[in-house]
Parts: C-alpha cells; structure tokens; sequence
C-alpha cells in the first residue's frame, strides 16, 4: 500500500504473555513495521509489569474506505509486530490489520526458551475476509434435527469454558486443533468477519450472529457426532473465519464482554439458532447480509431489528442457563461501594490471586466490603484488561474477573 494512502490513524495495543500460564512478560521488547517494509522500524517499545506497551499511534486509511465494499483500496494498514523477550522464543506476528479511528489490541504467547522448538516463532494474518477471497458458506439449515436416538447430550444451552478449533475443513487431519477461550474465540471471528468502524448496534447484530452460530455447533456437537474431535473450524465454507494470533479491536472486545451469554432465538426452540451470514455483496445467502446489516446500523436500526430482518420478526435473544469454567455465578446486579457479602469477599479473593500475576493491581482485604480500595482493584483490573474503567463490578467486569482468575489458576492453558 502507498504510504501517500495512509492519512488516516488507528492506535495499537500488544500484550505479552508467556504460553505457559497467565503470566505476564515485564520488559519485552516489541518492534513495528510495516509488513511490506520489515527491516525499517516504526515504533520500538517495552512492555511494563502487566505486559503490555502503551497505546501507539499507527497511519492507516481514512476510514470511509470501511463503510462502503468492493473499494480499490484496501482499508486497513497492516503491520509486523516482532517481539523478544529474555528467556522466551522471538515471535513475530505479520499483517496485524489497524483502521483509523480504532483501537487495535494485539495479543502475543511468547514460548518458554525450554519448551521451545524453533528459533522463532511466526504468525501470518491473512486478508480479512471483507477484502480477501474466501468459500461462501455450504449452505445448512438453522435448526437441526434431533432425533431420540441421535448421539447429542446436551440438555440445555451452556456457554463453554474453551471452543476447539480444528483450522482447517473438516477432513483435512493436517490442520492443528486449538483451544480457545469461548469470548476470545468470538472476539477473533468477529474481528475477521466484519469492520470495528460499523455502527454499534451493526456489530451487536453481527456479534449475537456469531455467538448463536457457534452456540448451534456447540449444543448439537455437529462435529463430535460425526467421529470429529474439535468444536469447529476456522473454514468460511463450513462455518466461520477464525485466524490463529490475529489482533482484535477494543469496542468489539468490550461488547461481547458484555453479551458473551446470549444467543438468538426463536420460540419453541430450545437449540441457538444456526444463525448463517454473508458478505452480502460478494456472495448472498438466506441469513444475514453483513453490509447490509451496516447499511441498516447506518439508519438507525437496533440490533435485535436487524436481526429481525434477516431471520424474520419471531427471532428473540436468549440468555444461556449455565456458564462453564466460573467459580460462581453473576449475582444479578452491580457491586459498587457499599455492597457487601460474599459476593463481594469473593471478587476481593480472586482480585488479590490475579494481582500475584498482574502486580498493577493492588491488594486489599478481603473483609466482604466494597469500599474505596476495592473499588479502586477493580478499575484496575478494568484498565489492564480493555474494560471501561468504572469501578464498578458490573456483569462483563464479573466474568472477566472470574475468567482470568481460573487462568492464573492453573499451571498451562489446554493446548498451549
């Protein structure tokens, strides 16, 4: 890309932490350039005791090159991202994709230097699939049938602790399963499949899409019943786009946080809907038309209408009953000074372990009294981890409390 094209900015985020456990890399060194330009720094930064730099600056295109399709230019800049540590293995991370008037958040796993097998570890972003050429969708039916003697065990709907992801299609025994955290994997697809400068409640749209497409997959175990192994693929012909290391963007990440447990509906179904979509312009399908749902974002559409839209005015957005890998559930309002309990001893218990990893954040007692020290722990926790700074323990700061105090947890992720 012409650098005369670049006369818009985006800034950028890298977290470091290391494969091994939820522990955070003081002191790496992060270098960026330009992908087509590798060997001319940019930025040279460091990361602090939460592992992660400061918010840098980056050019990108303006950004009405994202609100129309089947532009000439591409609307995003892409960049490398090399980082090293002392004791770790290099990872360079290329094609980190930035839009102007967006916050980029780049997450990095440095390997230990004795577990690692190569000298330097890398990862390639390929094209985002509004730019990129990729397989439209097999088409498939949004409710599937179950009969009593099909092999699904799933009695109700459960948010899952890790998706598996198989990334490749189905058949293909070559390709590596990951385990994903469920938000960070949705966070990924949707950071793949549609712009962060969409309206709001164009990406909240596109979000509970995903989330209930995955969710199908999940509560049918669509591939486990066929002799497969893993929850999903990263193929855009059988389901939807998921890139190993790519970056995501704050507002996105800070929305599925705060809707990770629903899903889209229809009554007399207990299943999540199969809720499939497509670019709209590319390719057309029977669900929902990503530009489309823009253009509706554009005129003021909600999200539960453009959804309505697409999937017919009968469509409602559930709440799964149980979430998987928390240590207790959401108490069902907001902690925030003067609450007291249990609860709030909890959240003091489990701010204090993640502070061993992330020291950033101060340690408090833990009396069951959200007063000004716990209020002060939580923002944070909140800062550290690309939640609005409030203060205040509502149900996206809950979960991601309870999410990384289980990752600190334990010894290694599944998968690393």
């Amino acid at each position: 890309m012409d650098e005369s094209q670049l006369t818009g900015s985006g800034q950028l985020q890298i977290s470091v932490i290391s494969s091994v456990g939820q522990i955070p890399i003081e002191g790496a060194t992060v270098s960026i350039s330009y992908s087509a330009d590798p060997d001319s720094t940019l930025e040279q930064l460091r990361t602090d005791n939460s592992g992660q730099t400061e918010f840098v600056s980056l050019p990108a295109p303006p950004v009405e090159l994202s609100l129309e399709p089947e532009t000439e230019i591409r609307p995003y800049s892409d960049y490398n991202i090399l980082v090293s540590a002392p004791g770790y293995e290099p990872t360079l991370v290329s094609g980190s994709e930035i839009f102007s008037d967006s916050i980029s958040l780049q997450p990095i796993r440095l390997n230990p230097l004795e577990i690692s097998k190569v000298e330097e570890k890398f990862i390639n972003i390929p094209d985002h699939t509004l730019w990129g050429n990729y397989p439209p969708k097999i088409p498939e039916a949004e409710v599937k049938p179950v009969t009593e003697g099909g092999e699904i065990v799933l009695n109700r709907v459960v948010i899952p602790e890790y998706i598996i992801v198989h990334d490749g299609v189905p058949t293909d025994r070559s390709a590596a399963n990951y385990w994903v955290r469920y938000t960070d994997y949705i966070k990924n697809v949707v950071s793949s499949e549609i712009y962060s400068t969409w309206p709001e409640s164009t990406l909240y749209a596109n979000i509970l899409a995903i989330m209930s497409f995955t969710l199908n997959r999940v509560y049918t175990e669509w591939y486990r019943n066929q002799g497969y192994d893993f929850t999903i693929t990263s193929s855009t012909a059988y389901d939807q786009k998921w890139i190993y290391g790519r970056n995501i963007y704050q507002n996105i990440s800070r929305l599925v946080d705060s809707v990770f447990a629903n899903f889209v509906s229809r009554p007399g179904i207990q299943q999540p809907l199969f809720t499939s979509y497509c670019d709209g312009t590319r390719t057309t399908c029977s669900g929902l038309s990503q530009w489309g749902s823009k253009y509706l974002g554009d005129q003021g559409y909600s999200a539960i209408s453009i959804l309505r839209n697409y999937y017919g005015n009968d469509v409602f957005i559930n709440t799964a009953s149980t979430i998987s890998g928390v240590p207790s559930s959401w108490p069902g309002y907001n902690l925030t000074i003067g609450s007291r309990g249990d609860k709030v001893r909890q959240l003091q218990q489990q701010l204090n372990r993640i502070g061993q990893n992330y020291p950033a954040i101060p340690r408090i007692v833990a009396d069951g009294i959200y007063g000004p020290r716990t209020q002060a722990a939580v923002r944070t926790f909140q800062t550290v981890f690309n939640l609005p700074p409030t203060g205040i323990t509502d149900f996206a700061t809950w979960y991601a409390i309870s999410r990384i105090y289980v990752a600190v947890s334990r010894i290694a992720e599944p998968g690393s």
